[in-house]
């Protein structure tokens, strides 16, 4: 049988990216004729010339603050905000609600979340029985697996979350051949089987989500027998990458391009370096473009050893989201990023907040060469932009740690 889930994860990258640029300028189109947010985002763009990353990168980055603005502002006529190009019915089996609260439509298509593709290379084959632990109600990671794992040719048991020993009870009777959902609540699981003296040997594979899955926890459960895998999705996206059996970092989903941003920007960074993903999806029933995740990661070298050609990231390595009090003012990524742009002999920048309670100081470190009067004027920026002062050193170019962080708060809270 394949090791991989469809001839799409090893087509050459040329054509991978021909056909995902073929793609964009009619999603594009499809979002501004079925999408009243985006018949307005969009409002005077030529669909037919986004055809390129460059010119996907000119358009607007939509932040999840600010879907949820649109769907709050919205609930009496559109609780989607305007961003659903489907309706109620048919075409829309379910809704889900995330935490905000911000409404997600499933639509009616086969592996709607499109995890089947995470859910084979975490192992797992048709005519197998699988353990779901996601949660049914409200969010819609339980559907989503649930609906990836139908479309491998799964069948699934809804264990839905909690109950322990009667998650327990049903994996030592159903002989389940592994588990789906988050890493802790495996460990949690295979802990209280071992309390009750119950074996669970079948249980020898895992993809998990929704956390955290350091590697001290994969380790644990592989001396268990276990070998678990992880995935990168959202309610709003769906898969977003997912992990092989060669370790190496996330393969990105083939149903999306994705971008890596300066966090509190639109602006694509080099490669290898830390950024926001912001995802284009190309479902036609909820057609984000240029989605702003708020998550960070960074694009790996390389193609994966599993032979799929598709680009890898790090996977999640904390929030974009920077945003921080100093001196009863908020002071934005995006503020940073302005400042930057006033000055084009800056290449990276980095503001530091320091000090205790009521004696906030900033720093901003910029990474350019010495010029008279430079630093001077930087400071004026910085004060014009953000109302407040700011004292800005020059550091050697490459020198700020490539973490994704525009602004590190570092103050004592003590």
């Amino acid at each position: 049988m394949s090791s991989h889930h469809d001839a799409l994860e090893t087509r050459s990258p040329a054509e991978r990216e021909a056909a995902l640029m073929a793609a964009l300028p009619a999603q594009v189109a499809h979002a501004q004729k079925n999408s009243p947010a985006f018949a307005k985002t969009l409002a005077g763009v030529d669909a037919a010339s986004i055809n390129s990353r460059a010119a996907l990168a000119k358009l607007p980055v939509i932040r999840k603050y600010e879907l949820l603005a649109q769907q709050q502002a919205q609930r009496a006529t559109n609780v989607f905000g305007g961003f659903s190009a489907i309706a109620f019915g048919k075409a829309m089996p379910r809704v889900f609600a995330s935490p905000g609260t911000i409404y997600e439509p499933e639509g009616a298509r086969p592996d709607y979340w499109r995890m089947a593709r995470a859910i084979y290379a975490a192992g797992f084959r048709p005519n197998e029985l699988i353990h779901n632990c996601f949660s049914y109600h409200f969010t819609p990671a339980g559907s989503m697996m649930e609906t990836g794992a139908h479309a491998l040719g799964c069948t699934v048991f809804a264990g839905g979350t909690g109950q322990t020993e009667q998650q327990v009870g049903a994996m030592a009777e159903l002989k389940p051949a592994g588990y789906i959902g988050t890493p802790s609540f495996l460990k949690i699981i295979v802990e209280k089987a071992a309390e009750m003296g119950v074996a669970l040997p079948s249980v020898k594979k895992a993809l998990v989500s929704g956390e955290a899955f350091p590697p001290s926890l994969r380790d644990w459960l592989a001396e268990r027998g276990i070998a678990g895998y992880q995935c990168y999705a959202t309610a709003d996206l769906g898969l977003i990458a997912y992990e092989t059996e060669a370790r190496e970092g996330l393969v990105l989903d083939e149903g999306v391009i994705v971008e890596i941003v300066r966090p509190g920007t639109g602006d694509p960074v080099p490669e290898g370096e830390v950024g926001e993903l912001v995802v284009t999806s190309l479902n036609p029933d909820y057609p984000l473009i240029r989605f702003g995740t708020g998550d960070l990661s960074a694009v790996l070298p390389g193609q994966c050893p599993t032979g799929r050609t598709n680009v890898r990231i790090k996977g999640w390595m904390g929030r974009a989201d920077q945003t921080t009090k100093v001196r009863g003012m908020f002071v934005h990524p995006g503020q940073v990023a302005e400042v930057v742009k006033r000055f084009p002999e800056i290449k990276r920048a980095r503001l530091v907040v320091t000090g205790e309670m009521a004696n906030d100081q900033m720093s901003l470190k910029v990474e350019a060469v010495e010029a008279e009067g430079l630093a001077q004027k930087i400071g004026e920026a910085v004060r014009d932009i953000t109302k407040l002062r700011a004292d800005v050193s020059l550091v050697a170019v490459g020198s700020l740690p490539n973490d994704g962080k525009v602004i590190e708060d570092a103050r004592s809270y003590q």
